[in-house]
């Protein structure tokens, strides 16, 4: 074998590890119903009135990257629902893992189902990680932005991650990249200059009539740089969570998963009207 091959599939495996470590395994909860959301029959308030779809990441699912936020909503008052998507053959549990613009189709026929079980015209999404990247492409290229009035990522990659410098690595490994792809395509597209980043961002971060708000940690180690999830439009929040609270320490996996700071103000977007001041007391909010 020659020395590039051995090392082929050490370096994929690396990346593999790198982005795991970081993302909720899967476990017995993903087979469990959802406690408080994705009920079908609720409808949404006069101070709700869209109903919000949450959007996992890479490697997780409906139900675990929602264990916290998802209650957090249904508590104020919202109609909550979750999916899954991107998932492979014969990969169980680990999800949105397929091709993005696969996955985007399956968004879309999720929010279509949302709207038409709760009546409303319009719903807002929630997303963290890739969850907060996938939906750009439905509303960008398959007629979401008609259907959606806020979009919130949570870490998104919205221009992709060299996580920490390592996808630097893949040209001098030939192959390596074709690996990839073949392997866990999604992987693939949220890599720094991907021909499927190349085509979503072609034009404009942004699509008109959606409102955006993207959510950051400076500690985030997936995705890298971290300024990268930022995005660029006339319609864009931007917001860095340590601006917000100086001392909260979380990373890519615990911004999504349990920073109530976080969440005070992806709240904040969903309901502007209402927003108040986000700061390290939002921990008790």
């Amino acid at each position: 074998m020659l020395p590039w091959k051995r090392l082929l599939r050490p370096l994929t495996a690396l990346l593999l590890t790198a982005v795991v470590a970081v993302v909720p395994a899967a476990t017995a909860h993903a087979a469990a119903p959802s406690s408080g959301w994705n009920d079908y029959s609720c409808k949404p308030s006069a101070g709700h009135p869209r109903p919000v779809v949450l959007v996992h990441g890479t490697f997780a699912n409906s139900i675990d990257n929602w264990l916290a936020f998802a209650p957090y909503l249904v508590n104020r008052g919202y109609c909550v629902f979750s999916l899954d998507y991107g998932q492979l053959p014969g990969v169980p549990l680990f999800n949105a893992l397929g091709p993005i613009d696969k996955s985007a189709e399956q968004l879309q026929a999720f929010v279509d189902k949302v709207l038409t079980a709760t009546g409303a015209a319009k719903a807002d999404l929630v997303g963290h990680s890739q969850g907060g990247l996938m939906p750009r492409y439905y509303l960008k290229f398959l007629g979401g932005a008609a259907k959606v009035n806020t979009f919130v990522g949570i870490a998104p990659d919205n221009h992709g991650t060299t996580l920490d410098g390592l996808t630097n690595l893949l040209p001098y490994f030939p192959g390596a990249e074709d690996l990839l792809s073949a392997a866990t395509p999604a992987l693939a597209d949220q890599i720094v200059g991907s021909a499927f980043l190349t085509k979503l961002n072609a034009g404009g971060d942004t699509v008109p009539g959606v409102h955006y708000t993207v959510i950051a940690t400076k500690y985030d180690e997936v995705v890298t740089p971290y300024r990268s999830q930022f995005l660029t439009g006339s319609d864009v929040h931007n917001v860095l969570l340590q601006d917000l609270c100086a001392v909260d320490l979380s990373e890519h996996a615990a911004i999504g998963l349990l920073d109530r700071i976080a969440f005070h103000e992806a709240a904040n977007a969903l309901d502007p009207a209402h927003a108040t001041t986000t700061n390290c007391a939002s921990v008790f909010s």
